[in-house]
């Protein structure tokens, strides 16, 4: 099914400006402390290691300062499904970006290789750069949220997000649900995250459903298939309509008079696109007895999923200084999560094994995919895969996106891609097409 996406453009998002010359120093000075800070901390890795660091750092920073000619300045929305419909528009020959985004993705990048160590352990103490939001049971953007613990011993909970009028009783109509699982390489963030909690209200106020954004454990303390398994029973719990701890109860309990669990979807980023899928498998797979008003799969939404493999595919070569994903964090992202001994060749990381034996129940999919995002021919064979199987598959693919594209609302396409999910949703409850547990 060929999918095609459109937005409209103004004046201003067109208009990208480079980085201030003295945003570039500062962060070049930051970086430069950082890994000073590290070696310090860390002597045996010596100082190779660090001018090695710092020089690909410094790098990345040269990238984000780079200004974008007015030339390249096309409609980034052009989209490819099985097929063109026409000839496809010119894609500039970097990511356009907005100078405070790639502030942002700079830093990002920074931290992220700040945070990990090369024995496939992480600086826990690092995540107070993680900035997060409290759940709110009023009203925030037309959103409102709550914080439900499933299993105290384990830390798994999930944040729920509710439309206004929902959450305080002035509607009862049926809301889908979409069970969700953040990215950050199976290692970091969660549903507080602020980028996730805006990521998800805007998600829930413009698709109208309900959302519960699961807090799964984190790797390398918690490897494959942890996440997993957290997913299926965040599902169970939701199956079962077992009584919540925590949170705001009105809201829980609003929750569940209006959530249409027998039109469920599983949606993720990233790490969160790939957990999504083995979690649908695993829910088909273990044959929970349907229940009235109990869980039943009706979509599956992958946004970027992490997925790879032993081999380097041409993609992850073609862009390996673009921000954010490059094969020297997504390998330790697998080596810190993979089972001991397993290489990217395994069922949880490579698509084509990850769609043998596929269950006959599994649900109808979309797939998105970035342009600039390394991790992208991957994607697209696991949507070859599903296809294979000869399930229903949508590939939705936004020529100009950098990966985690999304997660900025001022970037294009990201209210595109809102939409798409919003139009999926609608045409999976439409049909009637729920892959109901056997």
């Amino acid at each position: 099914m060929a999918a095609t996406a459109s937005t409209t453009t103004s004046s201003a998002d067109a208009a990208q400006l480079p980085l201030p010359w003295m945003a570039n120093l500062f962060f070049s000075l930051l970086s430069f402390l950082a890994h000073a800070v590290i070696m310090v901390a860390h002597p045996s890795r010596g100082p190779l290691c660090f001018l090695r660091r710092l020089c690909n750092t410094n790098l990345l920073f040269f990238y984000a300062s780079s200004p974008i000619s007015s030339s390249s300045l096309v409609d980034p929305d052009a989209v490819k499904g099985d097929g063109w419909a026409e000839a496809p528009k010119a894609v500039p020959s970097r990511p356009q970006l907005t100078w405070k985004t790639r502030l942002f993705v700079s830093l990002v990048s920074l931290i992220a290789d700040a945070v990990r160590r090369p024995d496939g352990t992480v600086r826990r103490y690092l995540s107070r750069f993680d900035l997060t939001v409290a759940p709110n049971p009023e009203p925030v953007r037309g959103v409102r949220t709550a914080d439900v613990t499933v299993d105290p011993d384990r830390g798994l909970w999930f944040r729920l997000f509710l439309p206004d009028a929902a959450g305080s009783g002035g509607t009862s109509t049926k809301l889908p649900v979409v069970v969700f699982f953040h990215g950050g390489g199976f290692a970091f963030l969660s549903p507080s995250s602020l980028a996730y909690d805006a990521a998800c209200r805007r998600i829930c106020r413009n698709t109208g459903a309900a959302i519960v954004s699961v807090n799964y454990r984190l790797s390398p303390e918690h490897r494959c298939p942890a996440p997993y398994v957290d997913g299926l029973d965040v599902l169970r719990f939701l199956h079962t309509g077992a009584r919540p701890c925590g949170g705001d109860q009105l809201l829980v309990r609003r929750f569940f008079e209006v959530a249409d669990l027998s039109s469920c979807f599983l949606a993720g980023d990233s790490a969160g696109g790939n957990i999504a899928h083995h979690v649908a498998r695993r829910w088909i797979a273990a044959g929970e007895s349907p229940a009235r008003g109990g869980v039943a799969l009706a979509g599956l939404v992958a946004i970027q999923p992490y997925f790879g493999g032993e081999g380097r595919v041409e993609s992850e070569i073609r862009l390996s200084g673009v921000p954010l994903v490059n094969t020297e964090r997504t390998d330790w992202f697998w080596k810190a999560f993979l089972p001991e001994g397993a290489d990217r060749d395994h069922e949880a990381a490579n698509p084509e094994a990850s769609v043998e034996g596929l269950e006959e129940g599994f649900p109808p999919a979309m797939v998105v995919v970035g342009g600039f995002d390394p991790l992208q021919d991957w994607q697209r064979r696991y949507y070859e895969g599903l296809k294979g199987k000869g399930k229903e598959a949508r590939l939705v693919e936004y020529p100009a996106a950098i990966h985690a594209f999304y997660v900025f609302p001022e970037l294009k396409g990201s209210a595109a891609l809102v939409e798409e999910l919003r139009g999926f949703i609608h045409r999976c409850r439409r049909r009637g097409h729920p892959a109901a547990v056997p």
